[in-house]
């Protein structure tokens, strides 16, 4: 597989794929590493090249090229502007809307943010993960603001956890913390760490948020929350129960805090406020989905990063995963 770790800016990447072979050449090279061609219908090994760069199957008398399979399939945009469009979408901290990547690619709008939803696709959170430790849960409502709305466009009764014009999200962060040693000074400082898992939600009652946390947290960890009743219903026999009292005033006890999960609800509204301004219901697990994993990765380089996108982008990805069905 072609080292894409290397590729740590926007000049190094297009300064190699600058034609369309050459991207080809990279997804047969991470596809078939050995050589082996495989036959994306039937599975059959060591199908011959045809002069025209596509693929016989033996087997099945399948022909097929080397993006069947992928995000790529059936596209009829040039694979650089795909391989600038994944690289954008990873690097940019807050995101970047269909408007500017139109501009940067010079495609139309449209076609921007078909790339832009079938890129998120990629970003799916893992449902095996399990969190351990200590693990903050919290949960956040996005839209509702009525404050600069005309009097005859405002909704009654929208304060609080109100449901009517607001999603409601909930949130675990898993948070560690370790020591680093700076090589220049030789001191060491304590660094804090989190891995985040959030989705969208009907509501915050009990019963719809503790079986999400019995299935994504491990029993024996020790929860974090505010002094919603909703978490009063976690089975103590299972997690141990710290409740910071944020109407109190009270932000900390002792090491504990719920400041791990605000900080990607932080983020998550700047990315959402800033970049893309308004987000549809029916498409707000994707955006969730883009900024956990951009959270997730914030550790690791641009190239890196890119690469784990590319790896993913190898599954196959059809029209219908990325146009949601509006009754979703």
């Amino acid at each position: 597989m072609m080292k894409f770790y290397h590729f740590d800016s926007i000049y190094e990447l297009t300064s190699y794929f600058n034609t369309n072979e050459k991207c080809r050449r990279a997804i047969r090279d991470s596809r078939w590493e050995k050589g082996d061609v495989v036959c994306p219908y039937c599975g059959g090994h060591h199908c011959a090249e045809r002069k025209d760069g596509r693929y016989r199957c033996h087997k099945c008398g399948s022909n097929f090229s080397v993006l069947v399979g992928t995000i790529f399939e059936n596209t009829k945009i040039p694979l650089v502007k795909w391989f600038i469009a994944m690289y954008l979408v990873s690097c940019h901290k807050k995101g970047i809307s269909s408007v500017q990547l139109a501009t940067d690619i010079n495609t139309t709008q449209k076609t921007a943010w078909y790339i832009l939803h079938k890129v998120r696709t990629l970003f799916r959170q893992d449902d095996s993960v399990v969190l351990s430790g200590n693990v903050e849960c919290d949960e956040m409502y996005l839209g509702g603001r009525e404050t600069n709305k005309h009097e005859w466009k405002k909704t009654a009764k929208t304060q609080g956890r109100s449901t009517k014009t607001k999603t409601p999200i909930f949130g675990m962060a898993m948070v560690w913390k370790t020591e680093e040693v700076n090589r220049r000074t030789g001191e060491v400082k304590e660094k804090t760490h989190s891995f985040v898992n959030a989705r969208k939600v009907k509501d915050a009652r009990a019963a719809t948020l503790i079986p999400i946390i019995e299935k994504f947290v491990a029993e024996g960890s020790t929860i974090i929350t505010d002094e919603l009743s909703a978490y009063c219903s976690l089975n103590p026999e299972k997690y141990n129960h710290i409740f910071v009292r944020h109407g109190a005033k009270e932000f900390t006890i002792g090491s504990y805090s719920t400041n791990g999960i605000e900080g990607f609800w932080a983020h998550f509204k700047r990315m959402v406020f800033s970049t893309y301004h308004f987000v549809s219901k029916n498409y707000l697990e994707r955006y969730i989905d883009e900024s956990v994993y951009r959270w997730n990765t914030r550790e690791i380089s641009e190239g890196a990063r890119f690469l784990d996108m590319f790896c993913k982008a190898i599954g196959k990805v059809q029209y219908k995963d990325v146009r949601m069905c509006e009754a979703a």
